[in-house]
């Protein structure tokens, strides 16, 4: 083995993985798929092109993937965990839609196998205009998909252009078309703030997404992430710099349009019906993620797997890609819940800020400027505090 390929770390150890199980809590899987055919100029996700990812072939990633489904399996049985089936299952990446149907439906096979599926489970694949035809959704559909999510960002071609989305925005609307006729549920992900968007072109996209039917939206400001193609253009003055006060005013345009037309917020960018998938990252529920660089979370630990696909595999092979473990304490399991649950509608039970000792003085400021409330013992943000929300949860944590 190379000095750039080390063996993974140990699997967490049964022990440490306690089988205690709480009625309430529920189990999910998220499988990252890394593949993508065009790496956009915003990107500093964990995605690679076949010129990055060193000849690895899908199908042979495939092939991990499954390894390491069986292998989680084991893992829990032998830890005492108590087994319990899957509520929702998120295939993200990457574009997931460049895999096949089989592709997909095997995955779900051996999850199902292990773990079981519950009657009402969501399963979402994450997918590209491009790759994501009727046809494909079809299929999709056939194996027991029952969600889609488009990454659409833009429906602006030079807003497009701009981030190097290559797909034809033009394709959205028969795509969701198709997906309504074959019972499937929809999601679209916006990005605002690109560099030479206007507020016109950004009302434009979020009226068009809310013109569509679809059941969901997510909207984000767009970060400029170091190291990345964008970040260079703007350094050197080929692309203006991003403006926070515009990418204000761009979500109030969204949140407005949104909510006008039946897409009511639910987290910060988040509109219409709730994923329940989110909801299971926000509320510390239990999860596997599955692939490079996935991160899980188990009886409120986590560990997560090396991030590049070649590293993956072949470590998975040598025993376990995990690159990380953390052992959460009580206060930073509290902690995080505050900074996750008040970016929701419903906020965060008072009796949790209590126990992180944060004091009704604490919190009257915000509750007096407007920027939080009150409401059936929880605090929940208001319109006005959304945009500062994660300033709020720092101030409330430092005071």
């Amino acid at each position: 083995m190379s000095a750039s390929l080390p063996l993974g770390l140990p699997w967490p150890e049964s022990n440490l993985i306690p089988p205690r199980f709480d009625d309430l809590k529920t189990f999910h899987a998220y499988v990252h798929i890394p593949f993508c055919e065009f790496r956009c100029g915003y990107c500093d996700f964990n995605t690679y092109t076949a010129k990055e990812i060193g000849g690895l072939s899908q199908s042979s990633f495939h092939e991990s993937l499954i390894t390491e489904i069986d292998a989680s399996a084991k893992i829990l049985e032998n830890s005492g965990y108590q087994k319990r089936s899957l509520s929702t299952l998120f295939f993200g990446g990457g574009t997931p839609s460049l895999f096949t149907s089989n592709q997909i439906e095997q995955i779900m096979t051996s999850l199902k196998g292990h773990y079981g599926f519950l009657p009402d489970i969501e399963i979402t694949l994450e997918a590209n205009p491009e790759s994501a035809s009727p046809k494909y959704l079809e299929q999709l559909a056939a194996v027991g998909v029952n969600r889609i999510s488009l990454g659409v960002q833009s429906f602006d071609p030079k807003v497009l252009a701009t981030l190097e989305r290559v797909h034809d925005p033009d394709k959205v609307g028969p795509i969701l078309k198709a997906a309504a006729e074959l019972g499937l549920e929809s999601s679209l992900d916006l990005i605002y703030g690109a560099p030479n968007e206007s507020l016109d072109s950004w009302r434009k996209t979020v009226e068009i997404a809310a013109s569509m039917g679809t059941g969901h939206v997510s909207a984000y400001s767009l970060i400029v992430e170091p190291g990345t193609k964008l970040a260079r253009q703007i350094k050197v003055g080929e692309l203006p710099e991003t403006d926070d006060d515009l990418d204000a005013e761009k979500f109030e345009i969204a949140d407005q349009v949104f909510q006008a037309n039946g897409l009511p917020w639910y987290e910060v960018a988040n509109w219409g019906k709730p994923s329940k998938h989110n909801h299971a990252y926000w509320g510390s529920a239990d999860w596997w993620g599955f692939g490079p660089g996935a991160h899980s979370h188990l009886s409120g630990n986590r560990f997560w797997n090396t991030k590049h696909p070649l590293s993956y595999q072949k470590q998975l092979a040598n025993g376990s890609p995990v690159a990380g473990i953390e052992y959460i304490d009580a206060r930073t399991n509290l902690e995080e819940r505050l900074m996750l649950e008040l970016r929701t509608s419903t906020g965060i039970p008072l009796k949790v800020l209590a126990e992180l000792g944060i004091i009704k003085s604490t919190i009257d400021p915000f509750v007096l400027d407007g920027s939080l409330k009150i409401e059936n013992e929880n605090l929940a943000v208001t319109a006005a505090g959304r945009l500062f929300v994660d300033r709020i949860v720092l101030q409330l944590l430092t005071n």
